[in-house]
């Protein structure tokens, strides 16, 4: 089986890491089956798409809607490198899953509007299927309803051009998107688990997520949330195109 690949955006080594871990935990890949490229550790290499089977994008704390005087030198290099490389996945229809940062570089990619409109703190929303994200494939075996984790700064106002909705929520109308057959994205975390979106939690504390002050209020507030199903379109995605 050819290996699939995460590239990874975030420089905190514990949230690198633990995004990783998450991933192959959610997906039920093998380290050796999952090869990770962090973004913002220096420039994209060339990466040859029929060498994997699909590529997967993380978070992380890079806003697509930022103006372009408030991003660094980083986050410039990596959209730019990143957007080369949806170039050449998207003319091919190469498999695609983009969580959370996926719907900004996505989204921004095939012309849809990214901005803070719908924005939600971090916490557990109600996602419900849209008719077609019932028939899709990758979101077939989820019911119609299920919580998800989110936290996020910007979102999808206006749905691309070239996309189908898939899932919405009360707060962020646009949850999940496909582009052509093969290109998903999500603005929730499918990857996370409690644990997991804890570790986020403390490693962004300052990072204008949440008032520092709030930290224990916040993961309380989290505690109860039962969340089982996100994960599945991880090992859906997995099973499709392994």
């Amino acid at each position: 089986m050819r290996p699939f690949l995460l590239l990874s955006s975030r420089a905190e080594d514990l949230a690198a890491d633990d995004e990783y871990e998450s991933f192959l935990r959610a997906t039920g890949l093998a380290p050796d089956e999952l090869r990770r490229v962090r973004m913002e550790a220096g420039p994209l290499p060339e990466i040859d798409l029929d060498r994997y089977a699909g590529v997967f994008v993380g978070g992380g704390p890079f806003n697509s809607s930022d103006p372009p005087s408030q991003k660094s030198v980083v986050q410039q290099r990596v959209e730019r490198e990143l957007s080369v490389l949806l170039d050449e996945i998207v003319a091919r229809d190469h498999p695609f899953f983009g969580a959370c940062y996926g719907v900004g570089t996505l989204g921004v990619h095939q012309g849809g509007v990214i901005d803070r409109t719908y924005a939600e703190p971090i916490s557990a929303v109600r996602v419900r299927l849209t008719e077609a994200g019932r028939t899709d494939p990758v979101l077939a075996g989820l019911p119609a309803e299920f919580d998800a984790f989110v936290g996020h700064k910007e979102a999808c106002r206006v749905l691309p051009p070239t996309a189908v909705l898939l899932a919405g929520s009360a707060t962020c109308p646009v949850q999940v998107f496909r582009v052509k057959q093969n290109l998903y994205a999500t603005q929730f975390h499918p990857e996370l688990d409690l644990e997991a979106l804890i570790t986020r939690v403390d490693v962004y504390q300052h990072a204008g997520y949440y008032p520092p002050a709030e930290r224990d209020a916040l993961v309380a507030r989290l505690a109860p949330a039962v969340v089982t199903e996100p994960g599945r379109m991880l090992a859906d995605f997995v099973a499709r195109y392994a």
